[in-house]
């Protein structure tokens, strides 16, 4: 379980112009520091030099607050989107569920714990925050036997999860040479490495062909069925519907919504077009006739788009309709009941909370 508790995360100020120099450190990346998990020597992220994971790229604006006060709670057994537009602060926040950022104020916590009290990350916790950040020059093979030496992990659990990846046949070949699709098989194959109960993926279907986002919607499904912990952070809303159990929705670095998919997606009005009964006449010329029938019924009918596109009905129940069009004599071709789509909230409930927004000019 994943616990986050009034977190808050601001990053200060820079003097303009001063340079910024950054130094790759070991630990400091997701994978590095599960890897190591606490020791005596580790200072706070705060007092670390920043290294890849820790890049300008990754990072808010100077001074600005990332994460206001945010609370929620990934429960196990279950798949947890989490959305949120750009620049909402879901990265932040993963980071700082891993000990990669220190907060402001508040608390993340897994199983009860901040991860950095946990000796051996890897058996805790599984993490994908950035495919790209491995080293090129290792083999998959000996990226993860040197993440199993340092927590404990026996080397059998190497080729068990190369297997599980489809890296099998791939795992004496330099990272370097890999395609997206496949370090971020790699990456979920590290993440499985300790057979942890909580696992968390930042846009882990990335670059996958169709075959292997077949494959990680599958693997998600299963892991929460195993009773683990699954949060899943994406962009894909139509990814979200077919894995999701459970969302967590944030905007500028507040909490928007924590509750089912399917609650989620039913608060979404999509503007009077995305619930409702979806009704098509046999004959196309016939839909005048049947519209105003339903609207002296008392329906709400919005007329199609094109010529032969299908009337919205709202107000009325798919039964109710198919009463008035028989009585009516109008023969339909579909009745359907329409519910609002995950996109269709999502654009409407977080359309105060975007950042980066088009404002018109050359297309």
């Amino acid at each position: 379980m994943i616990e986050v508790d009034e977190l808050t995360k601001r990053y200060g100020r820079r003097p303009i112009g001063r340079p910024v120099i950054r130094r790759p450190v070991i630990g400091r990346s997701a994978t590095g520091l599960l890897a190591i998990g606490r020791s005596r020597n580790a200072r706070p992220a705060a007092d670390r030099p920043a290294g890849p994971a820790g890049s300008a790229a990754d990072r808010p604006a100077a001074g600005r607050l990332a994460v206001d006060r945010l609370g929620f709670t990934v429960r196990p057994g279950r798949v947890t989107g989490f959305l949120g537009p750009n620049g909402a602060g879901k990265s932040t926040t993963l980071r700082l569920v891993l000990g990669l950022d220190e907060p402001t104020s508040g608390s993340a916590t897994v199983d009860g714990r901040r991860f950095r009290e946990l000796s051996r990350g890897l058996r805790h916790v599984g993490a994908l925050l950035d495919a790209h950040d491995v080293h090129g020059g290792r083999t998959a093979e000996g990226h993860l036997a040197a993440l199993a030496r340092t927590n404990g992990i026996p080397r059998r659990r190497v080729v068990e999860v190369l297997a599980e990846a489809g890296l099998a046949e791939a795992a004496r070949r330099r990272i370097g040479d890999y395609s997206l699709g496949m370090k971020q098989r790699l990456g979920i194959a590290a993440a499985l490495l300790g057979d942890p109960p909580v696992l968390l993926f930042d846009e882990p279907v990335n670059g996958l062909d169709p075959e292997g986002v077949l494959w990680a919607r599958g693997l998600f499904r299963r892991l929460a069925a195993e009773g683990r912990t699954v949060f899943v952070s994406s962009h894909l809303m139509s990814e979200m519907e077919h894995t999701a159990d459970d969302l967590v929705v944030i905007g500028r670095g507040r909490l928007i919504a924590a509750e089912s998919l399917a609650d989620f997606a039913a608060r979404g009005t999509g503007g009077g077009a995305g619930r409702g009964v979806t009704v098509r006449t046999a004959d196309p010329a016939e839909g005048s006739g049947l519209a105003a029938v339903l609207t002296r019924a008392g329906a709400t009918v919005r007329a199609p788009q094109a010529a032969e596109g299908p009337l919205v009905v709202t107000g009325m129940g798919a039964d109710r309709i198919g009463v008035l069009a028989f009585r009516h004599g109008t023969p339909l071709a579909e009745l359907s009941s329409r519910g609002s789509s995950l996109e269709d909230a999502f654009m409407e409930l977080t359309a105060d909370s975007v950042e980066y927004r088009r404002k018109g000019g050359a297309r």
